[in-house]
């Protein structure tokens, strides 16, 4: 379902090509405004063509506004400098509620019907902590993902992980000079040897190649028990965040055919022989910089087994388009992989979207893997339990209700502390904000769903049924909010932004706590009690499909 505004978008088109002939019509928008007495919708269009019309915007919109038809407008109305604002008819709201509650994925649409895209997200690599930075882009792209499937896209969710490579060298030299270290200790240890030891730095380089060709049997044996224990930990942490990856790709299925890659590209001149024999990418030429893709021991970087990877995933699942998700930290990177991509896989490339994000930081400042100071996405989630746990301790519920509602709400304040704001901004995390269950959170929103739960439950006992026989006759602020939902849908699919839908059912919940503190909803006295009823139930549905989005969880009760 396209939102309303589609309709109106497409009136205003006619109305401007009647008006002025073959103008050149801008790509205009037609949006709620921010303040209720401008009406339901308004449009700048006319403003956008005083130019090029050479007319006063005002008698631009007047005459946009005479021809403008939609059966869902009762009034248009045009106000200095050049505005046309609309404003619906009433029953139009109840409409609408009519169809919320009879298609329970209202909100959905088919801009992507049976497109194939691949939503690659989280990637951490083995033998080191899962941290906030992994967090992060596990709650962006589980959230993409769910936003591509509402608007019909065939969806595979990909993890790409590091398993080969000098820092999986280090983190194995580490464990074989002291066993009884976990992994990520090791890591560290093998991290600061390799800094500050030259012969260490020998050993690693070397063991790096051993596990590479897995050319040592108790190197592999070793490797192996940590490869294993990394992923079965990692697993643990996608469940508790509602993941389900379609596929794992690993750096070691890629190196290889990266590797051959680039030789080849050497052969046609793509790419070039730098210092000590290492083939280069001389990205200066595009007004990049240059980078390694095969190192001068001879083996595929992280950049040639990227180009290795757009290919493996291909022919797994032969994507319209390839969506890759990771920290802004490497944009730069990104750039020349695209750039060298562009001339060997031409075709591969136009399919592929790189969305960077920014870094999330406790206000204790950044992390670091290499140092050990990392603050772990599972150490955060538990900090962030316990806080709610202290919150809700004097509630009805058992300790195993308490654990698991505190769990889905720690889940919750942390993915919409992420995914509130425009993708590519640091996030400075606050633990007692993200729990407030008033206002700007992730528990706020779930606490309104549970309240309208709640009453739903109640008029069930009281026997009384959503029914929209007998409407008031002027529709409620909140009401007229849920007419917006498809259309913050279509805008968040479209520009890759979760935060339209975190902003709108957050508005969203506000008007309906509004509605409810000066509304008894379940009232047998009340003849429009089943009509408050019904908007209720119509709230909840968006909510569930708002929430489902962004992959908050929804706990029933609170």
């Amino acid at each position: 379902m396209n939102g309303l505004n589609s309709e109106i978008k497409k009136s205003i088109s006619e109305s401007l090509k009647k008006n002025f002939g073959d103008v050149a019509v801008p790509e205009f928008l037609v949006e709620k405004p921010k303040d209720a007495s401008h009406g339901d919708y308004s449009t700048n269009v006319a403003m956008m063509l005083s130019k090029e019309l050479k007319k006063s915007p005002m008698e631009i919109a007047q005459k946009i506004a005479d021809l403008v038809h939609s059966d869902a407008i009762g009034k248009v109305q045009v106000v200095a400098p050049g505005f046309i604002n609309m404003f619906l008819k009433d029953e139009v709201f109840s409409q609408n509620i009519k169809e919320v509650l009879k298609n329970k994925q209202f909100g959905a649409n088919a801009d992507l019907k049976n497109k194939k895209v691949i939503v690659e997200y989280t990637d951490p690599n083995i033998l080191k902590e899962f941290h906030i930075g992994h967090l992060m882009s596990n709650s962006i792209g589980e959230s993409i993902s769910r936003i591509f499937q509402f608007q019909g896209a065939k969806v595979k969710r990909a993890n790409y992980q590091s398993d080969v490579g000098l820092g999986i060298a280090k983190a194995v030299w580490g464990k074989m000079k002291q066993p009884e270290l976990a992994w990520q200790q090791a890591y560290v240890l093998g991290t600061k040897e390799y800094e500050e030891t030259d012969q260490a730095k020998q050993e690693m380089i070397e063991l790096n190649k051993k596990i590479f060709q897995r050319s040592d049997g108790t190197v592999n044996a070793l490797y192996d028990q940590g490869r294993k224990w990394s992923l079965e930990y990692f697993e643990t942490i996608y469940k508790k965040l509602g993941t389900k990856f379609d596929y794992y790709f690993f750096e070691s299925q890629t190196a290889g055919f990266g590797k051959k890659v680039v030789e080849e590209g050497l052969k046609k001149g793509i790419f070039e022989t730098g210092d000590k024999g290492a083939i280069v990418f001389k990205g200066e030429k595009l007004g990049l910089h240059t980078r390694v893709f095969i190192n001068s021991e001879g083996l595929p970087t992280y950049e040639a087994k990227d180009l290795g990877l757009a290919k493996v995933k291909y022919a797994k699942y032969k994507y319209d388009q390839s969506v890759i998700i990771t920290a802004n930290e490497i944009n730069e990177y990104f750039k020349v992989v695209l750039s060298a991509m562009s001339e060997l896989f031409p075709e591969l490339e136009k399919k592929t979207k790189h969305l960077s994000h920014g870094l999330m930081r406790l206000p204790e400042g950044k992390m670091s893997s290499r140092t050990g100071k990392v603050v772990t996405a599972e150490f955060l989630i538990d900090k962030v339990k316990e806080v709610v746990l202290e919150k809700i301790k004097e509630r009805d519920f058992s300790d195993s209700e308490k654990d698991q509602v505190a769990e889905k709400v720690a889940i919750g304040a942390l993915k919409y502390s992420i995914l509130k704001q425009s993708i590519g901004g640091d996030i400075i995390y606050d633990v007692e904000k993200s729990v407030s269950f008033q206002g700007d959170s992730g528990p706020y929103l779930q606490y309104s769903l549970a309240r309208a739960l709640s009453v739903l439950k109640k008029a069930k006992a009281e026997k009384i049924k959503g029914s929209l026989k007998k409407v008031p006759e002027t529709a409620h602020p909140f009401i007229k909010m849920m007419q917006y939902f498809p259309e913050v849908v279509q805008k968040a699919g479209k520009e890759y932004q979760p935060h339209y839908i975190a902003l709108y059912i957050t508005e969203l919940c506000a008007a309906f706590n509004h509605y409810y503190s000066e509304n008894k909803i379940v009232d047998r006295e009340d003849e429009f009690s089943p009509y408050k009823v019904a908007v209720t139930e119509a709230f909840t549905v968006i909510m569930k499909n708002g929430l489902w989005l962004l992959g908050i969880p929804t706990p029933e009760k609170m």
